[in-house]
């Protein structure tokens, strides 16, 4: 069953490379990584990663569905949210980038990391990916908190 569903994941990954069987020999046997173009079948949104991560721990909640696939580049510090493509989507706020056609993210095959790329939510195949609202709605919470306990911590280093 896991197999299965690697195989899968991997398969819907690899669909958005102009070449899917390069890139899936890429992932095996290169650096690991491969360019994709987002805007076909997703768009990514990258925000910084203090935001990211407390945004996906509120994802899990048990009344939400699972989260989607989800991305994090320990070397820029950010974390990656894949969600269905819209090019005329507006995303505003401190550090947030909106990904979408015309545009290459950098990934990982699906089953391991590669070099500072790791899934945090891998795909899992089904092209099941964050819904827009949901996202948007725990981002706004977790910039909430973090406003809240920013403050405390600077004061503490002071």
């Amino acid at each position: 069953m896991a197999d299965t569903m690697w195989m899968r994941s991997v398969e819907w990954l690899a669909a958005a490379a102009s070449d899917p069987r390069a890139c899936k020999w890429e992932w095996d046997h290169g650096i690991g990584v491969s360019l994709l173009e987002a805007g076909r079948y997703w768009d990514v949104l990258s925000v910084p990663d203090e935001l990211g991560l407390l945004t996906l721990d509120l994802l899990w909640r048990p009344s939400l569905p699972a989260p989607g696939p989800t991305l994090v580049d320990v070397g820029a510090r950010r974390v990656g949210f894949f969600l269905p493509p819209d090019p005329g989507s507006r995303w505003i706020g401190a550090g947030v980038r909106h990904t979408s056609r015309g545009a290459w993210v950098a990934v990982p095959p699906p089953y391991r990391s590669a070099g500072l790329l790791e899934w945090l939510v891998p795909p899992d195949g089904s092209g099941r990916l964050h819904p827009p609202t949901t996202l948007e709605l725990a981002l706004r919470q977790a910039n909430g908190t973090l406003a809240v306990l920013t403050p405390q911590a600077n004061s503490r280093l002071q």
